[in-house]
């Protein structure tokens, strides 16, 4: 049914998380032996990569590959699925530093931990430059572990992933600049949501596992996963963007609301601006403030449904995902793949997690 994730999502993920654990274990036992107190860093990257997640990176780049042509159970697809996992707590350990964000999956994020140690130890210096200069180089080492799971890839992958990478960089600094400079422009907005992580969700993750997989066929094969990958990555931000104005804290981890607290530059929030009244605009203008209540979240959230800007854009929503699935009809990938590209689609779309 829509909103759930398919059967085959929980296959890939156990193979996935094998592959982490294997990897982290070696990195733990290599840096704790050498001094105990390293063991922390990698203690700090299991917790979280091994705390949830989709695993969406993972399972797109697999029937990517399984869609070029390459087999369901081939080794260096397991280490592309971990690597881009790593990939993504890298973003994840740096986004909670630029958001002063206090928790991730119901957990206190690693900056607060540290922070907390260092408060806890008497330890000289600032405790919250020290929680974040943690967090920062712990996501550093899981941008560089993510690395060393693609060593050996062919040219056309390698340039993929680092293609991938700057993409996601560049998206999280039009995400952070929007955010101070009030973007409210629904193009704007929309651009943002793409780039800092609809392209690294879905549409590279596509690309690469088809690189991995027939690198001789990226001319042809990346435009067809471009025409199903773009329109759904941007579906899948903008639900993400649903759950960061209205999710629940108990299915999404995050706090309710947090995308308002933040002043996140959505297209949700542009299509609210968009279509509201003078009246409307100044309960929308306390969006980005740290400090705001519940009763503030709930007055902004109602205001942004009597706009009509929820119901605009599920609908917008529909429409990416249909055109996504029309492009699955002529890609010039396996049957096999098709069907499952389908079932994700339906999911990420529609998911409530």
């Amino acid at each position: 049914m829509p909103g759930s994730p398919p059967a085959s999502l929980s296959e890939l993920a156990a193979r996935v998380d094998r592959r982490l654990d294997e990897f982290l274990t070696v990195e733990h036992e290599r840096w704790s032996s050498f001094d105990p107190e390293l063991a922390q860093p990698i203690d700090e990257i299991r917790r979280l990569v091994m705390s949830g997640g989709k695993r969406l990176r993972p399972a797109f780049c697999h029937w990517g590959y399984v869609g070029a042509g390459g087999g369901t159970d081939e080794q260096e697809d397991i280490d592309a699925g971990a690597a881009f996992e790593l990939m993504h707590a890298f973003a994840l350990f740096h986004d909670d530093v630029m958001d002063d964000a206090d928790s991730r999956r119901n957990q206190p994020t690693t900056h607060v931990v540290a922070a907390k140690e260092h408060a806890d130890n008497g330890w000289a210096g600032e405790s919250r430059r020290f929680g974040e200069g943690v967090a920062i180089l712990v996501g550093d080492l899981c941008f560089v572990y993510a690395d060393q799971l693609l060593h050996g890839a062919n040219s056309i992958a390698v340039s993929t992933w680092n293609e991938l990478r700057i993409e996601l960089n560049i998206g999280q600094y039009l995400d952070i600049l929007g955010g101070v400079s009030r973007t409210r422009e629904i193009a704007r907005a929309e651009r943002i949501c793409r780039y800092k992580s609809g392209k690294y969700t879905i549409e590279r993750p596509l690309h690469l596992g088809s690189a991995l997989a027939a690198p001789e066929r990226a001319d042809e094969l990346f435009p067809a996963l471009s025409s199903y990958g773009l329109p759904l990555g941007d579906a899948f931000q903008m639900r993400d963007d649903v759950m960061g104005a209205f999710g629940d804290e108990a299915l999404t981890g995050k706090p309710v609301g947090g995308d308002l607290v933040e002043g996140k530059p959505t297209p949700l929030l542009a299509r609210a601006t968009r279509r509201a009244t003078p009246g409307q605009l100044e309960v929308l203008d306390l969006v980005g403030d740290p400090t705001m209540s519940t009763d503030t979240i709930a007055r902004i959230q109602q205001v942004i449904v009597e706009t009509g800007a929820l119901d605009e854009l599920e609908a917008h929503i529909s429409v990416l995902t249909e055109t996504a699935l029309t492009a699955l009809d002529t890609a010039p990938i396996t049957d096999a793949a098709k069907s499952e590209l389908a079932d994700l689609a339906e999911y990420v779309s529609q998911r409530t997690t």
